[in-house]
């Protein structure tokens, strides 16, 4: 591989899990690059990695060998709380499951990622109205999660993914329970930030 200028470089990663006595090679030597605004799909089928490589690359676990740069940032270099710094500042996750807290009304479940950065009272309204707007969810904003859709807790969930405007966004099955018209919001969404979408 070239020397480090993309915006994100793997190098050789490779991930193997124990259980019990069985050794599972999740990743063999996995190596690319992908450049800033580029849009990357992993598809692959259950099992093959994805899941993994979508760890490895928010830096919530570590390979077992290999390096992963992003922006600058060696993960193999960083401490667990440089690692989670960095989280905060450049990567917005949207989770298979979708992740939000029950309890919490769809805009305060957007808007919790401002406050986990460290960013709360800071917010883009026109932004997030934006936003919301493209992905439909300008009259639900006020529903916690048991009164949505399963594809507007997705809609919930890729806002709060891009509520700080992140360097790069990572999305395990993002669009699944998404129709045709707000799948193509959803691409609108995404037209700033790296992205990296895991899918079967």
């Amino acid at each position: 591989m070239s020397a480090m200028s993309s915006f994100i470089e793997a190098e050789n990663l490779r991930k193997t899990y124990r259980v019990g006595k069985i050794e599972v090679q999740a990743l063999r030597g996995v190596s690319f690059a992908v450049e800033r605004g580029e849009f990357v799909s992993i598809v692959g089928p259950s099992g093959s990695g994805k899941s993994t490589l979508f760890y490895l690359l928010g830096g919530l676990t570590r390979a077992d060998s290999g390096r992963i740069v992003m922006d600058g940032d060696d993960f193999s270099r960083l401490s667990d709380a440089e690692r989670t710094s960095m989280r905060k500042r450049k990567i917005g996750f949207v989770f298979q499951k979708f992740n939000l807290l029950p309890t919490l009304d769809a805009r305060s479940n957007i808007l919790i990622a401002e406050d986990i950065a460290g960013r709360k009272g800071n917010n883009d309204a026109a932004y997030l109205e934006r936003i919301t707007d493209l992905l439909g969810l300008t009259k639900r904003l006020q529903h916690r999660p048991s009164e949505l859709s399963g594809g507007e807790q997705q809609r919930v969930a890729l806002a709060r993914a891009l509520v700080n405007k992140p360097a790069i966004v990572l999305a395990d099955e993002p669009t699944g329970n998404l129709d045709s018209k707000i799948l193509r919001s959803s691409f609108l969404c995404f037209a700033s930030p790296t992205k990296i979408w895991a899918k079967q």
